[in-house]
C-alpha cells in the first residue's frame, strides 16, 4: 500500500466519524420529543409531571416492542451503494488513465472504502421517526388528560 492510499484511508475513517457524530436531532429526527400543550391537565400537574408522564408513556411504547426510529437498514444499504459506485469509478479511472491492473486494484479498493464510509455516513443522518412509535405516544398521552401538539 502506497502512502497516498493509507492517507485517504485515514480521511474517510474520520470523515465518516464526524459524520456520524452529528446524527439526526430535531421534530423529524427519532430522538424528538413530544410537546405538550399548556391544557388544563398540564397546568394542574406542572412541567415537571408532564415531563414525567412523557417518559412513562415512550417507555411504555418501547416495551411494547416499538422503536423511535423506522428500522430499514438505510445505512447498510448506503454503504453498500456507496463502496460499489466509488470501486467502480476508482477502477475505471485508473484503467483509463493507464495505471495497469495493480493501479486499477488499489484504486478500486480505495473507492470502494471510500465509497462505503460516505454512504453509510451519509444515510446515518437519514433516520426516520416511526410513525407508530408516534401514534402510540400521543394516545398514551391523550388518555392521561394531555394534548400533544408537536416533537421537536
Amino acid at each position: 500500500m502506497n502512502t497516498r492510499f493509507t492517507l485517504g484511508m485515514s480521511a474517510a475513517a474520520v470523515l465518516a466519524a464526524l459524520l456520524s457524530a452529528c446524527a439526526a436531532t430535531g421534530p423529524g429526527s427519532p430522538s424528538a420529543r413530544p410537546v405538550l400543550y399548556p391544557n388544563a391537565t398540564l397546568t394542574r400537574v406542572g412541567e415537571a409531571q408532564g415531563r414525567a408522564q412523557v417518559d412513562a408513556c415512550m417507555a411504555q411504547a418501547e416495551t411494547a416492542g416499538l422503536t423511535p426510529d423506522e428500522k430499514n437498514n438505510a445505512v447498510g444499504r448506503g454503504a453498500a451503494q456507496g463502496a460499489v459506485t466509488a470501486g467502480v469509478m476508482g477502477a475505471v479511472g485508473a484503467l483509463i488513465s493507464g495505471g495497469g491492473i495493480e493501479g486499477m486494484v488499489r484504486s478500486g479498493a480505495g473507492g470502494a472504502a471510500i465509497g462505503g464510509a460516505v454512504g453509510g455516513a451519509a444515510n446515518s443522518m437519514n433516520e426516520r421517526a416511526s410513525a407508530t412509535f408516534r401514534t402510540y405516544v400521543h394516545r398514551c398521552l391523550s388518555d392521561k388528560g394531555f394534548e400533544v401538539i408537536g416533537w421537536n
